[in-house]
């Protein structure tokens, strides 16, 4: 986990600090479980707290146990760092279901309302839309930039539906090819340019400018139509078209900024929050704890 930062999530837990770890290969965050057990608990010691919980959640055969990893986080007491038991953030959120703590009681009660809208979502799609609409509008995108956000997501799907049809099946290998579009028009990959915005979890499209976005989409749709004029199958093939693909867009970059006079590749993004950063890096040592 190179490069990774340290940071402490705050304005959470009724304010209490929850140490976290953002992991940037797999772009999730790891969170203190001690952290959260004391946030959640009377316990005046959170770590017997959870040490008997762990107990009682590998007797009961429960996966939980399964995806704790130890990673060195800083001592809140003296600053040092220390190896800490830590959960993602599906993990948080099913150990919450496990404390029977009246504090608790909140975030099941959301865990169980989110769960609803899921469902309700599943018979009426149009729930869901109007979801991202509204969550968009929140953000401060205008109607006109929805509308060409909900596009995109459709021309993305379209272009996939073509790699299934080319043999493409594993998450990995979709991330492979969206990679080498970008890397061909950006010099980057998806990982990369975000990290060149200062951006993690969120949506890289979300934080694009307009030419950006468009470049974006150019590549996607060119590979598209090559892939189904030449249906490549399998990994090999499909990459070799996602560069031609990206290549269209970097030609159409290249031109533009021949034009302007500047590279059309921005820092900018929609955030209206910053990141905490550590000055020391993350120890890469991150182990399955096997009690």
């Amino acid at each position: 986990m190179d490069n990774n930062k340290l940071d402490t999530i705050t304005n959470l837990f009724e304010g209490k600090e929850i140490r976290s770890i953002w992991d940037s290969e797999k772009e999730e965050y790891f969170f203190s479980v001690v952290d959260v057990i004391s946030a959640l608990t009377d316990s005046n010691i959170p770590r017997n707290y959870w040490s008997d919980l762990k107990r009682k959640l590998k007797n009961e055969g429960s996966q939980l146990h399964e995806n704790i990893v130890q990673l060195k986080m800083k001592s809140q007491k003296d600053g040092k760092n220390y190896l800490t038991d830590a959960l993602d953030t599906k993990g948080i959120l099913r150990l919450i279901e496990s404390i029977p703590s009246p504090n608790a009681e909140p975030f099941k009660t959301w865990l169980a309302q989110m769960g609803k809208e899921r469902i309700d979502e599943v018979f009426d799609p149009e729930l869901a839309v109007n979801r991202a609409i509204d969550y968009y509008r929140n953000q401060g995108y205008n109607d006109k930039w929805i509308e060409a956000r909900l596009k995109g997501i459709l021309d993305r799907k379209k272009l996939t539906d073509v790699w299934k049809e080319n043999g493409i099946k594993q998450n990995y290998e979709y991330a492979i090819l969206t990679n080498e579009i970008y890397q061909s028009w950006s010099g980057m990959k998806a990982s990369e340019y975000k990290d060149y915005k200062n951006i993690r979890k969120e949506s890289l499209r979300d934080n694009m400018t307009d030419i950006e976005v468009a470049l974006t989409d150019l590549g996607e749709i060119a590979t598209r139509e090559l892939a189904k004029e030449h249906r490549p199958y399998g990994l090999k093939a499909n990459r070799e078209v996602a560069k031609m693909g990206g290549h269209a867009a970097k030609v159409a970059r290249d031109d533009l900024e021949k034009n302007l006079g500047k590279s059309v590749i921005s820092k900018e993004n929609a955030l209206n929050y910053k990141y905490i950063e550590d000055k020391k890096l993350i120890e890469d040592k991150k182990n399955k704890k096997k009690k």
